[in-house]
């Protein structure tokens, strides 16, 4: 499938190909493809080879991982942003199953085009070391955020970036099933419907995936976010 200009001028001006040389970033996505997934689709199974850098395009994808019949939600990435860069750079074995949870556009980049790209542009190889320096940062809020707080206090700090995300209204809609969103925050079902409830108490009304908080300020004391933890507090860096 053929890529529109407007999509190739959104995978250009991502951080990791805004830098490289036109020449590098025209052999990348000459020898890619675009293709589009139906929801529900394995991109690619954990510890499976990687032969291609993704570029989610449009639609959405969860990253998970597994270990003894359980599972857990990594990350849900949004258009438009790349994903299995490290893996690619590494060419080894992927540590995470890609999953679309909505039909997506997804834009596969050969993994030995990026290597010799990388060789090739070294404006395109300081980007690459950036976009995983800036993954290893959001790995270490994460971490940070599971271990230092409770299951109400994450959940606080989500429903406040979400709402900043979404304009700042009183109201926000959760961009995932909750089962997803429970996963992504380190809990299970029980936990999240838990917690939510806690919240009760500070402002916060749960109808579906409506999520009103009329006590913004008292919810914020409760979630006491922290630049060095939050990344919507200032720029990803």
């Amino acid at each position: 499938m053929s890529m529109r200009s407007v999509d190739i001028e959104r995978v250009r001006a991502l951080a990791l190909f805004s830098g490289a040389a036109p020449d590098t970033f025209d052999s990348l996505i000459t020898g890619g493809f675009l293709q589009k997934f139906p929801a529900g689709t394995a991109l690619l199974m954990e510890g499976d080879p990687v032969d291609f850098l993704y570029v989610l395009v449009d639609g959405l994808a969860e990253l998970q991982g597994t270990w003894n019949a359980k599972e857990t939600t990594i990350a849900v990435l949004r258009p438009v942003s790349s994903f299995i860069l490290a893996a690619v750079v590494l060419d080894i074995d992927a540590l995470m199953t890609a999953r679309t949870i909505e039909r997506s556009d997804i834009l596969m980049i050969s993994g030995e085009a990026v290597r010799r790209a990388m060789k090739e542009d070294a404006a395109f190889a300081v980007a690459v070391a950036e976009e995983l320096s800036g993954c290893y940062r959001g790995l270490v809020r994460t971490v940070k955020n599971q271990k230092l707080r409770g299951a109400s206090e994450r959940l606080a700090n989500y429903l406040l970036a979400e709402q900043l995300s979404q304009g700042g209204g009183a109201t926000l809609v959760l961009p995932h099933e909750k089962r997803v969103l429970a996963s992504l925050l380190g809990m299970t079902p029980e936990n999240l419907s838990r917690a939510f409830s806690n919240l009760a108490d500070y402002g916060v009304e749960v109808n579906g995936p409506e999520v009103s908080i009329h006590r913004p300020a008292v919810l914020d004391r409760l979630a006491k976010p922290d630049r060095l933890i939050d990344s919507h507090l200032r720029p990803s860096t």
